[in-house]
């Protein structure tokens, strides 16, 4: 029997990797061997053709011009990462947010609230008209759809019926559902009265701003709850559900997720990111939310996260390791049969805005010694997809993670037992695999180790010829993470393909 292999070399060289040579030195005899095999038939979940997702502000519709029409970088940026997303608005900003209908429209009396350090401060903006026509173009300019987020915490019924009215009116196809509310499950922090705060609360209000909404907009769709850290608010939701008469239309239960935080945290770090004890706990909590999902007859979305909250940490949410955790991340959540995620970012301002003012990460970095140049070359917010360097965009190593993992979209994924495997040969790693829509399949494989190289036995019952790509970078804590174009490969039928995918890398294979 013959065996194609892809030898250390062919990967260096054909990936232009000279470079981080210096990283990835181990020869193939030295690597971890680990044979995996893919189904005949794919019987895993649907990967909704838009799955992968952005999370912005909703402080960010403060300038019309950055959902604009007219904003064609950041266009480029978004159709880079895919050409069908979904844009969600929302976070902390999002409960201070008030709708002006006209430019001569009053400013309505806001609530007092508590300031607490660390939460964003009471700093009240409109949301025009303008921006909302703007963004209606921006997005039939990306092919994305959109998650609206409407603010409850200082919100009324009435003026989010009156904003959610001419949102669904302005943005049409464009508007997948509305979200009301943000982290409600933190409102007892300084929005809510501690004391009487709760998801059975927070479900009377919500129901109140909803039914508010769906008698100005009978066809409304809503997610809900967009907990932070509460996913058992899911669950007493869904008990709650059926006592509720002809509750609002609710296609989605949404939660956010974020490896750890802040940056001044040691233990947020690249091992402890990448480590498999991380995607248990993501289980865990997938588990949690999929129960209540179907409970309820919905789905599930993880509608706002990323590496490292309040505003990510430089080192780590802005490097290789952030690409790989992204791709991993992505994928075992459309295992889990969700419909999509989210990940955080924007621009600076609006993220520091969301955390009461300042990032941590820029603390840290002071810290260090680093001079206002040096700071200046990371991406602030330091997590963020799409980072805004003066009028240029830029796709950061989580982006790239994020179109790795996307090339699965659409397809009916394999139940595979890779990550057992990789975990037999005690090797940190896993893999994914499709069937993409016209038949073509789809194997992403992350090595996730810092140290061992894994030479893959790769079966399958089909022929065919492999376009194959590479996601890497000089070193795992490099910001160079980039996507490679390699060699393609003719496959045959029920004959192993061999590969090489050295530590802190991922490899594509696209089988047709």
């Amino acid at each position: 029997m013959t065996e194609r292999f892809i030898t250390r070399r062919d990967f260096l060289v054909t990936a232009a990797m000279a470079a981080g040579a210096t990283h990835l030195h181990a020869q193939p005899k030295s690597a971890i061997q680990v044979r995996l095999t893919i189904p005949s038939k794919a019987e895993g979940p649907q990967m909704p053709g838009d799955f992968v997702g952005l999370s912005y502000e909703v402080q960010q519709l403060v300038d019309p011009s950055f959902f604009s029409s007219k904003n064609t970088g950041l266009i480029n940026a978004f159709r880079e990462i895919t050409s069908h997303g979904v844009l969600r608005l929302g976070g902390n900003t999002s409960e201070f947010g008030y709708w002006k209908s006209t430019p001569d429209s009053p400013e309505p009396a806001h609530p007092t609230i508590r300031e607490v350090v660390g939460e964003p401060k009471a700093h009240y903006y409109p949301v025009t008209a303008e921006a909302v026509r703007n963004l209606a173009e921006f997005l039939k300019a990306t092919g994305w759809t959109c998650l609206y987020g409407i603010g409850m915490g200082t919100n009324t019924p009435e003026r989010a019926a009156e904003e959610a009215a001419f949102v669904a009116d302005a943005l049409g196809g464009s508007l997948q559902y509305f979200q009301i509310g943000n982290e409600a499950d933190l409102f007892d922090r300084h929005l809510r009265d501690p004391k009487t705060w709760s998801a059975k609360t927070y479900l009377q209000e919500w129901l109140a701003m909803a039914r508010a909404i769906t008698a100005r907009v009978p066809s409304a769709k809503f997610g809900m709850p967009d907990v932070a850290s509460r996913v058992e608010w899911l669950i007493d939701i869904a008990a709650l559900w059926p006592s509720i008469e002809n509750p609002p239309h609710v296609t989605t239960l949404t939660h956010h997720y974020y490896f750890g935080g802040p940056a001044t945290n040691p233990e947020v770090n690249i091992p402890n990111l990448l480590m498999p004890a991380t995607m248990a706990k993501v289980q865990k909590t997938a588990d949690t939310a999929t129960a209540a999902a179907n409970k309820v007859g919905a789905r599930v979305r993880m509608t706002e996260g990323n590496t490292c909250y309040r505003g990510g940490k430089p080192g780590v949410s802005d490097v290789l390791a952030a690409a790989l955790w992204a791709a991993d991340y992505s994928l075992l959540l459309a295992t889990n049969n969700y419909s999509g995620l989210n990940l955080h970012g924007g621009t600076g301002k609006s993220v520091a805005n969301s955390v009461g003012g300042s990032l941590p990460g820029d603390t840290l970095l002071e810290q260090q010694g680093a001079t206002p140049a040096e700071i200046a070359t990371h991406p602030h917010p330091f997590y963020t997809p799409i980072a805004t360097f003066g009028t240029e965009y830029k796709l950061e190593p989580v982006a790239r993670g994020l179109q790795f993992a996307g090339s699965l979209s659409g397809g009916r994924l394999f139940k595979t037992d890779f990550a057992a495997k990789f975990q037999a040969a005690g090797v940190n790693g896993t893999g994914y695999a499709a069937e993409l829509p016209g038949g073509k399949w789809c194997v992403v494989l992350l090595n996730k180790d810092l140290a061992k190289d894994v030479e893959i036995a790769l079966n399958f019952d089909r022929g065919g010829v492999a376009d194959l790509q590479a996601l890497r970078a000089a070193a795992v804590d490099s910001r160079d993470a980039e996507i490679v174009q390699l060699s393609g490969s003719a496959l045959k039928k029920d004959e192993p393909f061999r590969i090489v995918v050295p530590h802190a890398s991922g490899m594509r294979l696209t089988i047709a």
